[in-house]
Formats: C-alpha cells, sequence, structure tokens
C-alpha cells in the first residue's frame, strides 16, 4: 500500500485520498500532507495513490488495479466520511449539465475560484459505502492560484473536523447555498432518493 498518514485516534473515522491517477497527485498531495489532526476521530490520509497512468474511477478497471488498493483502506478503515481530491483541467467537461448523460454521473458543481464539489464513483459508493456515509470528491484547478488553494483549505479544515454527513450538508447550505442545493438534488436524483 501506498504510504498512509494516520492523525487522531477513535470515531469518526475519515479517509482523504490523492493522487488516485496520472500526475495530479503533484497538485494535491501536498495540500493532503499538510492538513493537521481532526479535533475529535481519526483522519487516514493517502497523499499519493499512484502515479501510473489515468483511468477514470467511473470505470470498473480502475477497480481492478490501482483501485484495488483502495478498496482495501476503505474496508480496513471503514470511515464514515470519505473525500478524494484530484487535479482538473477540463472545467467545461467535468461541469457540463449533459454530464449524466455523456458519463453517467451528475455534473460536478463550482463552490468557488474552480473549486468543485461532487459524489465520488458510483462503482466504489455502491460498493464500499452506505448512503449514511458522506462521500465526496473534490476537484481542483490544475493550474489555480492561491485563492483556489484557500478556499480548498478551508474546505479540507472543515471536512476533517466534521463528525457526520448532516453536519456538512448543513455547512455546504450554509456557506454556498444554490451549490449546495443544486449538488443534492443532483445527488438524491441520480440516487432515487425521495
Amino acid at each position: 500500500m501506498r504510504r498512509r498518514i494516520t492523525l487522531g485516534s477513535g470515531d469518526p473515522k475519515r479517509l482523504f485520498v490523492g493522487g488516485l491517477h496520472g500526475n495530479e497527485w503533484r497538485r494535491t498531495s501536498a495540500i493532503l500532507e499538510r492538513l493537521s489532526a481532526p479535533r475529535r476521530g481519526t483522519l487516514a490520509i493517502i497523499p499519493k495513490l499512484t502515479d501510473r497512468p489515468y483511468i477514470s474511477t467511473l470505470d470498473d478497471r480502475y477497480y481492478d488495479a490501482y483501485g484495488r488498493i483502495l478498496i482495501a483502506a476503505i474496508n480496513e478503515i471503514m470511515p464514515a466520511i470519505y473525500l478524494e481530491l484530484h487535479s482538473y483541467h477540463d472545467f467545461d467537461s467535468l461541469t457540463d449539465p449533459r454530464r449524466i448523460e455523456r458519463r453517467g454521473v451528475p455534473a460536478y458543481i463550482e463552490l468557488e475560484d474552480g473549486i468543485l464539489i461532487g459524489s465520488i464513483s458510483p462503482i466504489l459508493r455502491r460498493r464500499c459505502f452506505s448512503m449514511h456515509n458522506l462521500c465526496i470528491s473534490i476537484e481542483t484547478p490544475e493550474k489555480g492560484g492561491h485563492r483556489s488553494q484557500r478556499v480548498l483549505k478551508r474546505l479540507l479544515d472543515f471536512t476533517k473536523d466534521c463528525e457526520s454527513r448532516d453536519e456538512f450538508i448543513d455547512f455546504i447550505l450554509d456557506r454556498y447555498p444554490e451549490q449546495g442545493r443544486v449538488a443534492i438534488e443532483n445527488y438524491k436524483r441520480f440516487y432515487g432518493i425521495e
């Protein structure tokens, strides 16, 4: 397994993962490595899962290759809160309102300064988590500046101290009401939740 950092102990357990494919670890690993321990519970961090060639996490083949390490870590830690940190260069593709038709998943929503939020791959979600877990994917711009890095740091710091899915939802709806509402509607529609 790739190097894992464990901060704190006990519940709730959180797992943050970066470097899920290609060279995106160059943009995401350092910020994960600088996180401090949560106020309560455990934060496990895998700053660089792999640097091997890109395979989409929306492709079953991912979980037969690099994703095996990820699934093993999830099964071992059993996190209530799971976060993937990705880096992007194609904003339009990720935020395309027709992404559900084109890629089979809802579009990411821009929170602020190029920081995007969405759900993790439904393959992993269905395989490893219940609907009660908080599972989010955050995308940071490949060439983002200081402002986007500050927004990302604030979001990661909140999430590492967050103790439940509902607490995270309240935070998003309070700080980003319109974006949060759209993200929640997309999620519920995609998973068929009333």
